[in-house]
């Protein structure tokens, strides 16, 4: 069985490489890239990448909306589309020679309440022959706070795990809905938390206080420090570090782990197999440019 991936507020991604930014003064592009891009649909790519098996919900409008689902037809990504009235948002990440990054996100369309019925009902659809369910980025315009806790509860109903990788307060309305893992960066985690996080003592505090609010999986990823898996109620708390590598970008390096997850729990792998497999992508992940995928190799 597929995994359902919404992708709620995806886009185009664009990057323009240029040699430095020049502040109030003309910067010329080297060169420019598009592609699909937004969490979800970066967790669809990769789940598909390593062998699992992605079906993506996404709204798509306008023009670039339909460039984009030539993107995801070009890679073969199973997706059932929500035609939208306004246009699907184009990204830019500015990537200088040096290989830093600025990253200009505009806010997306307005999703009116009927294209949002749309949505709801092919969701409640795809629910009953899915298998997990896959939450991921930030929500539209004109979506409610609690639009991730509603489909939570969908797939609750449907006996459908569910994982969640959302930010702010869709984040704190969503984990009322107990998902099956959520999987928080350190600075998301600190701001549920409501403190700094400082120490490693204190994140397994602050992981331990919201396995227990959802009484299941937390994930917390920390870049090129071990990242953390815990559950409160298993007594299960572990710790994977990244290997050394030479990190070219970090864009979709978040969601390439919460794929390899997705997939552990595809093949019925234990749960002391997640984060490894999950690490592991990730750490792929940051030494490709942004929007591209690794050989078979790995």
């Amino acid at each position: 069985m597929p995994a359902l991936i919404l992708a709620l507020n995806p886009s185009i991604d664009t990057e323009w490489r240029v040699d430095e930014v020049q502040w109030e003064e003309k910067n010329n592009v080297l060169s420019e890239r598009r592609w699909a891009g937004g969490k979800g649909i970066n967790v669809a790519r990769w789940l598909k990448h390593l062998g699992g098996q992605p079906l993506l919900l996404v709204p798509l409008g306008g023009r670039t909306g339909a460039e984009l689902a030539g993107y995801l037809r070009a890679e073969k990504i199973p997706t059932q589309v929500v035609r939208l009235r306004e246009s699907t948002r184009v990204n830019v990440i500015i990537t200088t020679k040096a290989g830093r990054q600025m990253r200009f996100n505009p806010p997306g369309p307005l999703i009116s309440a009927v294209e949002w019925g749309r949505l709801l009902t092919a969701a409640k659809r795809e629910l009953t022959r899915s298998d997990l369910l896959v939450l991921s980025g930030s929500l539209p315009r004109g979506l409610p706070v609690n639009t991730y806790a509603a489909l939570l509860r969908l797939a609750h109903r449907c006996g459908v795990k569910s994982l969640l990788d959302c930010d702010g307060p869709a984040f704190a309305a969503a984990v009322a809905e107990r998902p099956f893992l959520v999987k928080p960066n350190l600075h998301e985690l600190a701001q549920w938390w409501r403190k700094p996080l400082r120490t490693e003592a204190e994140i397994i505090r602050a992981a331990r206080a919201l396995s227990q609010r959802i009484r299941g999986w937390v994930l917390v990823s920390r870049g090129a420090k071990r990242s953390l898996l815990l559950n409160d109620s298993e007594d299960s708390c572990s710790f994977v570090p990244p290997p050394r590598v030479k990190s070219r970008n970090t864009v979709g390096a978040g969601d390439a782990l919460l794929a390899a997850v997705a997939r552990a729990m595809q093949a019925g792998q234990p749960p002391a197999t997640w984060l490894k497999a999950g690490v592991k992508a990730g750490s792929v992940a940051v030494q490709l440019d942004a929007g591209t995928l690794p050989g078979r190799s790995m």
